[in-house]
């Protein structure tokens, strides 16, 4: 690859990273603020986020860590929230096929939501997944991950209820985005209506963090059965 296209491609993933470094940036500091009032320290609470790196099954964590609850219990639920990423890997992963080893390794450590959204959107769109591009979007995001961590952490007791403030929406508005943007893909909508019924329903039935992962699984049965022709993508 010319220096020139090499630059090109940070540029784009830069670029990329911009909307997810602002549409997280709430739900960052509300992961701070709420850490640090179910009894971690800043530290603690930056360090989760720099190692975790999970925004759902981190809040799932800090509800749970303290609780009179079993250590596999809590394993189990976040393994729950962050089974999707098991998903995300499985799709991902063809298109990090030709990476150097350590940079896979590297590369589904920052397989968070948005990131494999645009890894499969770039890669529809004929254009290489490179590490170049991938890095480059994926460095940003996280590391204003854990500055807004820190922020939350360090400010948030100046906030009486950090979910009366309804900052935290703002992820979830993107997540509808980023979805609406495999809009053109077959079967989209069935497998999305189903996916969402399913995981309203566990919700009510079985309990959240669980909701998640069933949800996830009945999309995905749907789409192995509703398969269309080989070489299409269904989901």
């Amino acid at each position: 690859m010319s220096e020139s296209a090499r630059r090109a491609e940070i540029i784009d993933g830069l670029k990329a990273s911009f909307p997810v470094v602002v549409s997280s940036a709430p739900f960052g500091m509300l992961f701070g603020a709420l850490a640090v009032k179910n009894g971690l320290t800043i530290g603690e609470s930056v360090a989760m986020s720099a190692t975790v790196y999970a925004g759902a099954s981190q809040m799932v964590g800090i509800e749970l860590f303290g609780k009179s609850i079993a250590p596999w219990l809590v394993v189990l639920s976040i393994f729950a929230v962050n089974f999707r990423h098991v998903l995300y890997s499985a799709s991902v992963g063809r298109r990090l096929a030709q990476w150097p080893a350590l940079a896979r390794w590297a590369g589904f450590f920052f397989l968070v939501d948005p990131q494999y959204a645009e890894a499969e959107r770039r890669g529809e769109q004929g254009l290489p997944v490179s590490p170049a591009w991938y890095f480059a979007m994926a460095a940003p995001i996280y590391v204003f991950w854990f500055i807004d961590t820190w922020i939350g952490a360090t400010f948030g007791a100046l906030i009486k209820d950090p979910h009366g403030l309804g900052l935290d929406f703002l992820l979830p508005l993107y997540f509808l985005g980023m979805v609406m943007g495999f809009r053109q893909r077959p079967l989209w909508l069935p497998i999305v209506a189903a996916s969402g019924v399913a995981s309203v329903v566990a919700w009510h039935v079985v309990g959240s963090p669980w909701h998640v992962s069933i949800g996830a699984l009945a999309g995905v049965a749907l789409a192995a059965l509703l398969a269309p022709d080989p070489g299409r993508p269904f989901a």
